[in-house]
């Protein structure tokens, strides 16, 4: 089943490939990106998709999926996470700096990474990033950025990742990193 969504992502990944040697040169209204960065937390499949509602800004919609976990269940960091937001671009869209927010919700399950303690629960909230988009060529762009959440979770603690014992259930307020970005987007 893991190797499905392997597959999957090739897939997608030879499709833009093709489609960049396919498309004439016009307005770059629309871009589809995956965070590279986002594959070394436990290979989560991620992938954004933008539209260029101005001349310096975007519409975006994100989507990460991790359903894996590592060392027979003891060690995850199983998610799904949504996003939309909008990106503010000084100079032109798709190219330089550029500011982001967007709304998010994560149902998530992380554990046996720093302990065997395992929490999972649904997070939702607000964040603020920003970064570089650099043009390698007519359609193909590398981003580079950081971005910060805040909202309100939901969770459960569990002893350990496999054994079922609760140890405390509730609710609280967070703000923490979010995104670091490295990004290899295509705008068509």
């Amino acid at each position: 089943m893991e190797n499905r969504h392997y597959t999957v992502l090739l897939a997608l990944v030879l499709s833009l490939f093709l489609l960049s040697v396919e498309c004439p040169a016009r307005a770059q209204k629309f871009s589809v990106a995956t965070n590279l960065a986002d594959y070394a937390n436990f290979g989560t499949l991620n992938l954004d998709v933008s539209y260029a509602v101005a001349r310096n800004w975007s519409v975006m919609a994100g989507a990460k999926y991790n359903p894996f976990s590592f060392q027979d269940g003891e060690l995850l960091n199983k998610q799904r996470t949504f996003s939309l937001g909008a990106r503010w671009w000084p100079w032109h869209i798709y190219s330089g700096f550029w500011l982001s927010s967007k709304a998010q919700y994560m149902e998530y399950s992380s554990g046996g990474i720093r302990s065997r303690q395992t929490q999972e629960g649904d997070a939702y909230g607000l964040g603020l990033g920003g970064g570089y988009s650099y043009m390698l060529g007519s359609h193909w762009n590398v981003e580079a950025g950081l971005g910060f959440w805040g909202g309100y979770r939901k969770y459960t603690l569990y002893d350990c990742p496999r054994c079922g014992t609760t140890r405390e259930r509730g609710g609280r307020a967070f703000i923490m990193p979010n995104d670091i970005i490295l990004s290899i987007a295509y705008v068509f």
